[in-house]
């Protein structure tokens, strides 16, 4: 397991951790393909390299910004790990960023330059990709989302889990096309395990084509997406809750066929750590204890940022997050 260092400093208003590993189950990867990144507020920044973890001081960087993300890599001839790095670097010399529109903006253009970097062909067997969910903590306002892929995500709070990122998968292109509902739509995304993606950072998508994959990102917006998840837009601003946890996890984390049996136990898990490095490392500790049934070996990344009560709340009053 590779453990992202208590020496980050977030500032008085975060706690976040970051935990990273091969996976668990019968059969574990012989690689690790995810990776994450971690900018504090002064800039110092944690990262996987070759699977090992990796320190770097951001040039520039304006004291009390922060950026946090999750990635799994995928495809082509083996390269998921190296596109996953990529985006890595790219987003640590990309600027700090204070809107959705230049958020957007650099990580678009991050994405057709890789795109280049890794070759141009538009065969899904041979362009390797990578998921992207990533928060920017400008100082003084709301997050900033940007999500890419089948990673996600949650709002851990009040005893429950809550998805706050739309999978790109073939059911949510269903749903788009008024093919299936919202049972339909969560029975396929949250309550079986499937191994098909629709969109990633760096290889492109297929929403806008069913015949061919496309360069460009596909942004879900709320235009796009059916009404019972317009709500979850794939790049917009969140309010982070004082009190509560946000986790930006892989797949593997719900890589099983009764995965919603297993979420609803992240609230008790979360709230038994003190620290976001507890309580992270708790994460993957019930993973390999108490693993869920049928449990298909991935990679496991989390990102987990807790959002520390407000000033003058008594911590021991509020719900456990």
């Amino acid at each position: 397991m590779t453990i992202a260092p208590d020496s980050l400093d977030f500032g008085p208003r975060f706690d976040v951790a970051a935990h990273s590993s091969i996976g668990e189950g019968t059969r574990p990867r012989s690689e690790n393909q995810d990776n994450y990144l971690l900018i504090d507020v002064n800039g110092e920044a944690r990262y996987l390299d070759k699977q090992q973890l990796a320190a770097q001081q951001v040039s520039g960087w304006p004291q009390g910004h922060a950026r946090v993300a999750v990635l799994d890599g995928m495809g082509g001839h083996g390269h998921g790990r190296e596109a996953a790095e990529a985006a890595v670097a790219g987003m640590l010399a990309m600027p700090a960023c204070v809107s959705l529109d230049e958020l957007s903006a650099r990580l678009d253009a991050l994405h057709g330059f890789l795109q280049g970097v890794f070759g141009a062909d538009s065969d899904l067997e041979r362009r390797p990709g990578t998921t992207l969910t990533l928060l920017e903590l400008p100082p003084g306002g709301p997050a900033l989302l940007f999500h890419v892929g089948d990673s996600r995500l949650y709002k851990v709070a009040a005893g429950k889990a809550q998805p706050l990122t739309v999978d790109h998968v073939p059911a949510t292109a269903f749903a788009m096309s008024g093919l299936i509902g919202a049972p339909e739509w969560w029975q396929q995304v949250h309550g079986e395990h499937r191994s098909q993606i629709s969109q990633a950072f760096i290889l492109g998508n297929a929403f806008a084509s069913p015949v061919r994959l496309e360069d460009p990102l596909f942004p879900l917006s709320a235009h796009e997406l059916p009404v019972f998840l317009r709500h979850l837009a794939d790049r917009r601003a969140i309010e982070l809750d004082p009190g509560a946890d946000y986790l930006l996890a892989t797949d593997g984390f719900w890589s099983c066929s009764r995965a919603a049996g297993w979420v609803a136990r992240w609230p008790q898990v979360l709230a038994a750590g003190k620290s976001a490095a507890e309580a992270c490392a708790g994460m993957f500790t019930e993973m390999r204890v108490n693993p869920p049934p049928e449990l298909h070996s991935d990679n496991l990344t989390a990102v987990l940022v807790r959002v520390r009560p407000a000033a003058g709340t008594d911590e021991t009053a509020l719900p456990a997050s």
